[in-house]
């Protein structure tokens, strides 16, 4: 039999889990304070409190459609470009924290605050990037700058997983995805024998974000009713071969998007004013191209559009992620791939139910289907993308087949191009 674990083992374990716990609680925090910094915004410059920027952006004249979006990333560059004037002499350190966990587990505080700020400026003035972003990067400041004061050196990068994971389900209502997203995505960083506090804290700021809000409800409601057979099963699996086909042109747009911003060699602040002014152009086409998506993904999820209104929406919203993400918006590209994915998969389900039956039914599988997958081709993260759909959603009966489609997504997109999305993104910045 194996001895039982000292005293000094069992209280080492015990610490960790309640650090765990405690940064937990300061990721959901750090998440609920970002989440009311914008309700606060846009209430006072867009007189909406309904806390949907396409709702803003529909009650808004044209022109300030137009222009809402261009200031905002005009400001949001010009304190980035301030700070970095500023600060050139200072050494450098890191601001993402993919990036401190790669190298010595330390933040540059000040820098990866502005940053938080600016991105907080675009998304709440409508760019087309995801605010989650900015809340899982405060999240792992939070608890770097606990680890900093009350742990030793060594268990720095551990603690910033921590807060990272917890800063995803307090933003996504996914604590087991946050958690697999640390061990995929940071596989070789972090040993997976040090799952068990990253799991603690997501868990804990999950339940921390509930308190707060409020509520338990899950982060989109979806009524699906059809079961599982062997022919959706095959659906499955083409969703996720499509997808692992759209995933690297997804990443190459991004990357050239961004080249091209790069080519006009304008000044921070003009570039992503420049950026901000054509997601402005395209709300006067929809309104539904302001902000990450959310709120277009959940009235999809009710009552899925016609297959035009999709493709219109689908390529809107897409022209404006790229204006966003290419001009260099702080900010995630998390959520608006969960849309673009979403709409991939439901004007599959479009398409396909001109010759099937249940065609509303179809379009909801195949579109939670789309957001798995092609999350998976992007993050090549297929464990953690399949989870996240089912803990968004509560449809865990579509596990077995998200795995299966995700996995092909995945292994097929890191054929077709080696780099992730956040490999790509730790490249251009």
């Amino acid at each position: 039999m194996h001895r039982l674990h000292s005293w000094p083992e069992l209280r080492a374990m015990f610490r960790r889990l309640l650090i765990a716990a405690l940064i937990g609680v300061l990721a959901a925090l750090a998440v609920s304070g970002f989440r009311h910094a914008m309700l606060i915004l846009e209430w006072a410059f867009l007189s909406n409190n309904s806390g949907s920027l396409v709702n803003a952006a529909t009650g808004l004249a044209p022109w300030r459609r137009v222009l809402t979006p261009a200031l905002g990333g005009l400001a949001a560059g010009l304190l980035l470009w301030g700070w970095q004037k500023s600060h050139q002499q200072h050494p450098h350190a890191p601001t993402d924290y993919m990036e401190a966990l790669q190298t010595d587990g330390q933040f540059d505080y000040g820098a990866s605050l502005v940053k938080s700020l600016a991105s907080l400026l675009v998304v709440a003035s409508g760019s087309a990037i995801g605010r989650e972003g900015a809340m899982i990067l405060l999240a792992a400041l939070a608890a770097s700058c606990f680890a900093q004061k009350f742990t030793p050196r060594e268990e720095w990068k551990l603690w910033i997983a921590c807060g990272a994971a917890a800063g995803m389900a307090g933003a996504y209502h996914a604590p087991l995805a946050g958690s697999l997203f640390i061990a995929e995505v940071l596989f070789g960083t972090l040993m997976l024998a040090s799952l068990g506090p990253v799991v603690i804290s997501a868990v804990v700021a999950l339940l921390a974000t509930r308190f707060l809000s409020g509520g338990n409800d899950l982060l989109y409601t979806v009524h699906l009713s059809a079961q599982l057979h062997y022919a959706q099963y095959g659906l499955l699996l083409g969703t996720g071969l499509i997808a692992g086909l759209c995933g690297p042109l997804l990443m190459w747009l991004m990357s050239t998007s961004h080249t091209g911003f790069l080519r006009l060699k304008l000044a921070p602040p003009w570039q992503l004013a420049l950026g901000g002014l054509l997601v402005g152009l395209l709300s006067l086409q929809t309104p539904t191209v302001w902000g990450n998506g959310y709120s277009v993904v959940q009235s999809f999820l009710l009552t899925p559009p016609l297959l035009s209104v999709i493709a219109g929406i689908f390529l809107c919203k897409l022209l404006a992620v790229l204006a966003s993400s290419g001009s260099g918006a702080p900010g995630g590209v998390f959520t608006p791939t969960l849309f673009i994915g979403l709409a991939m998969g439901m004007m599959l389900g479009r398409l396909g139910g001109v010759w099937l039956p249940g065609a509303d039914e179809m379009t909801l599988l195949l579109g939670l289907t789309g957001m798995a997958t092609l999350l998976a081709a992007t993050t090549h993260a297929p464990v953690m993308s399949a989870l996240m759909i089912c803990e968004m959603t509560g449809e865990y009966r579509l596990l077995p087949g998200l795995l299966m489609a995700c996995v092909l997504a995945s292994v097929l997109s890191r054929t077709l191009r080696h780099d992730s999305v956040y490999r790509q993104h730790a490249t251009q910045h």
